[in-house]
């Protein structure tokens, strides 16, 4: 039976504990401020430990994830995380380790770092790499920092201007934004390319940088990234490319290969950490060579078979995070890039995009793409509500929960009206894949003879249809 899960405050009886504490030895307010102290006793849920144990075994069991579900959320990679990687950086000598170490007492973590910062250079092309930023905007505002520090030396304090691809990423133009930069947005053809004649028309002397997702978040590589370059250093400005989308790319090309000056990547998504729910993350930066003495410090060295962290780099922009970044994620991304040869990683390239082209033919009757032509890791497919009962992406979604699906991204890229996002990455079997078909084929079906049952959905899960609308205007996260 589906019956509504309380809550665990709901589910309270005073005087119910599961562990009783031992009696303090001296009052709260021998070892605290006044000001510190709570006026009145917290109202928590009393339960016993069994309750508790089984309360947040159910809910567990309600999530959608990876271990339990597909879950195709476009242009957020939630590919597999294999378990060896985790084991690998629970080891004590790396999960044990005091951020605070001296060098001599984290030689094995310092080692891994810079490891791992060769083997994400040889994947980019590019010269040098930061792993300090905590996620992929973090890493889009160090590399703005950057740019920002790169034209400051050369003294060329007018170039004012980031310029952005409509397909971009959303927070591409809030980094620049951020790091005090006006943004002008440049928009995409017909085919959802960047427009390299819009492009040029607004490239200027006060042009900083250029910001590009490549592959752009329609699921396109940019044809013409090598032209794009070009007219970018042309005008005096840097190529960054955003990187979330390195699935599609890893082992087929190098972005140095095609002009980019500035690359972030998302460990925490195409190599190997699970993400989500805002963490954990690493966005690392890299760069080519004429921008290397501007990244942040502190930067792992070898010194002497010893490995040491720099903190004093003339011309670095400083720290943008606290230590030496999550280590935990970058350990896990070492430990997948060790665990894959380079045709390895080129066939999960290869497999990412075989799964999304897959996908986007088989449904192409039904959800047409926003671009009729093949994708590379992810595709954008469309509703049409007037061909639906008037029944839209949303609706679909929801239902999707209903016959066991995570929903794909909705509505992003916001250039394509009622969109559907939809990434299988490449350890996705083709029997999954044809379950997931088949769900949207029946539920595209369902809006032609019961549409009402589409839009009322979801009807199997504890929480059903929510106003969304209400909820955005008149917001209540207290209970």
């Amino acid at each position: 039976m589906n019956r509504p899960e309380k809550l665990s405050i709901e589910k309270s009886m005073a005087g119910r504990r599961g562990i009783r504490f031992a009696k303090p030895s001296k009052p709260a307010s021998a070892w605290l401020p006044e000001g510190a102290l709570r006026k009145a006793l917290p109202r928590l849920p009393e339960m016993g430990e069994f309750e508790v144990v089984r309360h947040y075994t159910r809910l567990s069991r309600l999530n959608f994830c990876l271990d339990t579900h597909l879950y195709p959320l476009g242009s957020c990679t939630m590919k597999y995380n294999p378990r060896a990687n985790e084991e690998i950086a629970g080891l004590d000598g790396f999960a044990a380790a005091h951020p605070c170490a001296p060098d001599a007492a984290v030689q094995g973590t310092l080692e891994v770092l810079r490891r791992l910062e060769k083997l994400l250079c040889e994947l980019t092309g590019l010269s040098a790499f930061t792993l300090q930023p905590a996620a992929g905007a973090h890493g889009e505002f160090t590399g703005i920092l950057i740019a920002s520090a790169y034209h400051r030396s050369r003294k060329d304090r007018k170039r004012t201007e980031i310029l952005v691809s409509d397909s971009s990423h959303g927070t591409n133009p809030a980094s620049a934004a951020l790091g005090g930069f006006s943004v002008k947005t440049v928009a995409s053809r017909p085919d959802g390319r960047l427009d390299l004649e819009a492009l040029k028309a607004v490239l200027g002397p006060q042009t900083a940088m250029v910001m590009l997702t490549v592959p752009n978040t329609l699921g396109l590589f940019e044809r013409q990234i090598r032209e794009i370059a070009e007219a970018v250093h042309a005008a005096g400005a840097l190529l960054y490319m955003d990187g979330a989308n390195f699935n599609a790319l890893m082992g087929l090309a190098k972005p140095a290969d095609f002009g980019v000056d500035i690359l972030h990547l998302n460990l925490h998504k195409s190599f190997s950490t699970p993400h989500g729910g805002g963490g954990p993350g690493s966005g690392p930066v890299g760069v080519v060579a004429a921008l290397e003495k501007f990244l942040p410090v502190p930067r792992v060295a070898e010194k002497n078979g010893k490995f040491v962290l720099k903190t004093k780099i003339p011309g670095s922009i400083g720290r943008v995070r606290s230590f030496a970044g999550n280590t935990g994620v970058a350990i896990r991304a070492y430990a997948y890039l060790r665990g894959h040869d380079g045709q390895t990683l080129r066939s999960i390239a290869e497999n990412a995009i075989l799964n999304a082209n897959y996908v986007r033919a088989k449904l192409k009757d039904l959800f047409p793409s926003a671009v009729d032509e093949p994708c590379m890791h992810e595709c954008v497919l469309r509703t049409e509500p007037e061909k639906m009962g008037g029944l839209k992406t949303l609706d679909v979604a929801k239902r999707l929960l209903d016959y066991g699906f995570y929903a794909p991204t909705i509505y992003f890229p916001l250039i394509v009206h009622e969109a559907i996002m939809i990434e299988p990455t490449e350890t996705e079997t083709k029997e999954t894949l044809d379950a997931f078909v088949d769900a949207l084929r029946a539920i595209h079906a369902e809006a032609l003879t019961d549409p009402e049952r589409v839009h009322a959905a979801p009807h199997d899960l504890p929480v059903k249809r929510l106003d969304e609308l209400g909820a955005a205007r008149t917001p209540n996260v207290a209970w």
